[in-house]
């Protein structure tokens, strides 16, 4: 009996059965059931991997043009801007998205193919937190500060210092015939031994480091200094992290983002940063007048005219994002300020340093749902192929939600999933009316925008 059952067989065979969506030529839904961007998500829905460049093309070429291109050595270079909604649909009409892809571009090989080699810069996004956590200017460069050290710049900025001490030192070195890729060569640059393999004196790599006209300026308490006769070790980003935990909040942490990090990346090859923010309304949302006025102040003097290297240099170039209901609440500290001077939003006209975010057109949403469904295809189709709906379909998905992407995308996968449900043959204009609103809200595992808070834009405008 024992042996008998290595030859036996179940009496009921397990059948594969198609996929839930295999019917439509999809591995799964393909639109988000939220479709909020979070670029820290391993779902390609859902952190901005799935992007239809076509759609913000217009808008793409005027911050490649007006910032992305420009010299950062020109003086009038823009060092503020603005990407602006034009319409009072809300949230969900695709900056994020456009943030998050604009910002791997120009990281990929920090904005050298963008700029033709004139910029070496690197961008983050800030997104300032809710309930009123980043109303003070001091709570703002924290945030900052925290994005900086998550992109791991600092590392990279480690090993460009370091390979070029070491060039600068050692005629006959070779980078190719140490580091074939970028995770060995932050490896073996941060590692002692590797300096002792290969005959290298960390401490003249070091002290070359220093040599730099850039760093005269320091504080001798600043992390590239720890390393001397006494502790002898190789500086990693983890104690910058930690310097800067250490600093008085306020005029200390300033002067670290805006003077001493900067300094810090113009000796390693930087000239420039983008640094995005995205839903800036949070901040003048909990402001009182006076608040608006002070944080508008801190921004003008560190952006422009303070004693700061930043605002000698403009090596930041901060873009910040503005729904249509914003500039109004900030006007007027904008013009107490100054910074409607420095850099103008309420101009007749549009002037170079606000890009205007256009509502989408109904081609657009064509684009934005192929996409979507051409990502998850079980087996190739045509490129203008919207199969299960039809255009028709698409248009009326778009209609029914304002032209609002986010809203569009929801919508696509609960009525895909109500198509599966029902065993349709097709998604056309008849079947999306046969689903009224309340089925839609209901079903299962949607949630995200009809669940936000929202916010009278009309009103506050």
């Amino acid at each position: 009996m024992t042996i008998e059952k290595y030859a036996r067989r179940a009496k009921n065979d397990l059948i594969p059965q198609s996929g839930r969506y295999e019917i439509f030529n999809l591995e799964m839904n393909p639109f988000p059931s939220s479709p909020f961007v979070n670029p820290e998500s391993t779902d390609a829905r859902n952190n901005g991997k799935i992007y239809e460049t076509s759609i913000r093309e217009q808008e793409y070429r005027a911050i490649e043009e007006n910032f992305l291109k420009v010299p950062q050595s020109d003086s009038n270079h823009l060092r503020l801007g603005y990407i602006m909604d034009t319409s009072y649909i809300g949230r969900g009409n695709g900056k994020t998205a456009f943030l998050t892809n604009l910002q791997r571009k120009i990281n990929k090989d920090f904005g050298f193919s963008i700029s033709d080699e004139t910029n070496k810069c690197f961008a983050i996004t800030v997104v300032p937190e809710p309930s009123g956590k980043t109303k003070t200017f001091e709570n703002f460069v924290d945030l900052c500060a925290n994005k900086i050290f998550d992109s791991n710049i600092i590392e990279d900025c480690l090993v460009s210092l370091r390979l070029i001490a070491i060039s600068d030192l050692y005629d006959d070195f070779n980078a190719a015939e140490h580091f074939p890729d970028e995770e060995t060569i932050k490896n073996k640059l941060q590692s002692l031994d590797w300096y002792k393999e290969n005959n290298i004196d960390y401490r003249s790599v070091t002290q070359q480091i220093l040599s730099s006209v850039y760093l005269q300026a320091l504080p001798q308490d600043f992390p590239l200094y720890y390393s001397n006769s006494l502790v002898f070790s190789v500086i990693k980003q983890d104690d910058f992290i930690e310097y800067y935990k250490n600093l008085k909040r306020g005029t200390p942490r300033i002067e670290f983002i805006f003077s001493h990090l900067v300094n810090f990346f113009l000796a390693a090859g930087f000239n420039g940063a983008y640094v995005f923010v995205d839903d800036f309304e949070r901040i003048p949302d909990f402001q009182s007048e006076r608040q608006k006025r002070d944080f508008a102040v801190e921004l003008r003097t560190c952006l422009f005219d303070g004693l700061s290297t930043n605002a000698k240099v403009g090596f930041y170039n901060f873009i910040i994002v503005l729904h249509a209901g914003v500039p109004p609440m900030i006007q007027s500290a904008w013009e107490q300020a100054g910074l409607e001077h420095r850099s103008p939003i309420f101009f007749k006209g549009t002037p170079k340093n606000v890009i205007r975010f256009e509502k989408i057109r109904v081609e657009d949403a064509h684009s934005l749902i192929q996409k979507y469904l051409q990502y998850y295809r079980v087996s190739d189709v045509s490129a203008d192929n919207f199969f299960p709906f039809t255009k028709e379909a698409i248009g009326k998905l778009a209609e029914l939600n304002d032209f609002n992407a986010s809203k569009i995308l929801k919508m696509a996968y609960e009525v895909l999933e109500r198509a599966v449900e029902q065993n349709a043959q097709k998604i056309d204009i008849e079947f999306i009316q046969s689903i009224d609103e309340a089925q839609l809200a209901e079903q299962p595992g949607a949630s995200g925008i009809s669940e936000a808070n929202t916010k009278d834009l009309m009103k506050e405008a």
